[in-house]
């Protein structure tokens, strides 16, 4: 398992941006297409909302990747 961290600067990021933003995607298009396929999990849970709003001490797994978003 690898695990990143985020630094989120304002109230939240959507969930497609996070994944631009932290190199799993190259586009928030592609973001977009990611969560839609199902891979990607929110707290655990599987999230398909493409811009879903992820507050800080919020966890997003996509397969072996750990994202934990932290306020700035």
């Amino acid at each position: 398992m690898q695990d990143l961290n985020f630094d989120l600067n304002g109230e939240y990021i959507e969930l497609n941006q996070l994944l631009k933003l932290i190199g799993v995607c190259d586009s928030g298009g592609a973001g977009k297409m990611l969560v839609a396929s199902g891979a990607v999990k929110v707290d655990g849970k599987k999230e398909l909302r493409k811009t879903c709003k992820i507050r800080a001490n919020q966890k997003v797994q996509i397969g072996d990747l750990r994202i934990t978003v932290k306020q700035a």
